[in-house]
């Protein structure tokens, strides 16, 4: 069952499929075995005499049939739960001019203190994570004269009947008896605690409704331990009496019942004994394909053992062979320390001669250089001779014009009649003939 302070997480969107689906989270009359529902319906039963003109709270009310049998003496009864889908089916199903379904969590109630004059929660408590919470929530609201009507199953009984179908996976936590009253008085000084029981019971009842009832319960010993279930009347003030409350159902035909459960039994027994006989004429067909199964067996374990034989051969040469690698690996591990002593060798020669080499590049070089430099110095001198012959070429060439020039200007002196009449009379220069 869930916890009823927190919607679950996996709702399903039909809320009519939901609800009517007994899961031992919530119960449906006409969804679940009349035992159990006889079960439900008498602990309200037993609350109903104390609502008698009160104001009521059905906390965890589930699909709300208890909250409608609380109305039937209540002044108003307000039924709450956390599950929507919950409430909408107690909406739809029960209604009534002093009846009224809210969604609310049992650990945060959202009504005001003193708010009611009788709080209700049967199989709520073990579903809170925080009980403790919900105890305090439920003083809280009601007034100082209130009550708390409050159940829960025997873990011990409860653990015992559910056997290999293990703990209920909608229960937070179960109680025991000391437990469940040391909680209740942590919160209520006063506590007055029931034990419900499931009891066979034989009623006499007369063939036209009479006004009286007449109920005789022998007197036993309370066993807590052995109790089905845990009912407490929790208050902050003193509480007067302390009857013991015999609820008859109104389908309590208990021997009729059992037959009808016998027959269902006997009919699953002979479906059960059909099924062994199937499971009989099963087993036959599988022994005998186990005798086929077991001669194939012994034919594959002779084979087997003709090639554990041959594994055996294989396997000493598989030694031989292993004997063999390692002399090879030992043979080929000196032949490579003596390669590495060869390599060494041969790297240092490389080395010495890379050295040499690189000598030999530097001297080059360095000649190459110092050539270079006096090449270049003749090629500036030749460039510079070159130069001053074609300076001394040009002058002499202008030389040589120069003398043809005046040559010419001496043979025109010569020839002038100047210079011959000059001769003539004795007067002038001598000029010379070449």
């Amino acid at each position: 069952m869930r916890d009823w302070a927190a919607p679950s997480p996996n709702l399903r969107p039909c809320w009519r499929n939901r609800v009517a689906e007994f899961t031992g989270e919530r119960l449906i009359p006409g969804e679940v075995d009349v035992d159990l529902l006889n079960e439900h319906v008498a602990r309200y039963t037993f609350a109903s005499r104390l609502a008698r003109g009160k104001r009521v709270l059905d906390a965890g009310c589930g699909a709300g049939y208890g909250s409608a049998e609380l109305a039937r003496t209540a002044l108003t009864v307000v039924g709450a739960d956390v599950a929507p889908e919950a409430i909408e089916f107690a909406r739809a199903h029960y209604q009534s001019s002093n009846l009224h379904f809210e969604q609310a969590s049992c650990v945060s109630l959202p009504y005001e203190a003193a708010s009611f004059d009788l709080v209700v929660a049967f199989e709520v408590i073990e579903h809170l994570q925080d009980w403790r919470g919900f105890l305090l929530e439920a003083a809280r609201v009601l007034s100082p004269n209130g009550q708390l009507v409050v159940s829960t199953p025997n873990k011990l009984y409860y653990t015992e009947s559910r056997g290999v179908q293990g703990a209920n996976p909608f229960h937070v936590h179960e109680f025991t008896f000391d437990e469940f009253r040391q909680e209740l008085n942590a919160v209520f000084p006063h506590v007055s605690l029931f034990l419900e029981n499931h009891i066979e019971g034989v009623t006499f009842q007369p063939h036209e409704a009479g006004e009286t009832v007449e109920v005789r319960v022998d007197a036993g010993e309370p066993a807590p331990d052995d109790s089905h279930f845990f009912v407490a009347v929790c208050a902050r003030r003193p509480q007067i009496g302390n009857p013991t409350f015999v609820y008859v159902p109104r389908a309590a035909n208990v021997l009729r019942e059992r037959e009808r459960h016998i027959d269902l039994l006997l009919h699953e027994i002979a479906e059960k004994e059909d099924w062994l006989a199937d499971a009989q004429r099963s087993l036959a067909e599988s022994m005998a394909q186990c005798a086929k199964v077991e001669a194939e067996l012994e034919a594959s374990n002779h084979w087997a053992d003709q090639l554990n034989l041959e594994l055996a051969d294989r396997r000493a040469r598989i030694a031989e062979l292993q004997d063999e690698v390692v002399r090879d690996q030992e043979a080929a591990r000196v032949m490579a320390q003596e390669y590495e002593a060869k390599i060494a060798d041969l790297e240092q020669d490389i080395q010495s001669k890379i050295e040499w080499a690189l000598r030999v590049e530097t001297n080059l070089t360095a000649e190459i250089r110092k050539q270079t430099n006096e090449l270049v110095k003749a090629v500036d001198f030749l460039h510079h001779t070159e130069k001053e012959l074609n300076e001394r070429t040009e002058w002499a060439l202008r030389l040589q014009e120069e003398a043809g020039r005046l040559a010419q200007q001496v043979e025109l002196f010569r020839a002038s009649r100047w210079v011959k009449l000059g001769h003539k009379v004795g007067l002038g220069p001598t000029m010379p003939t070449s």
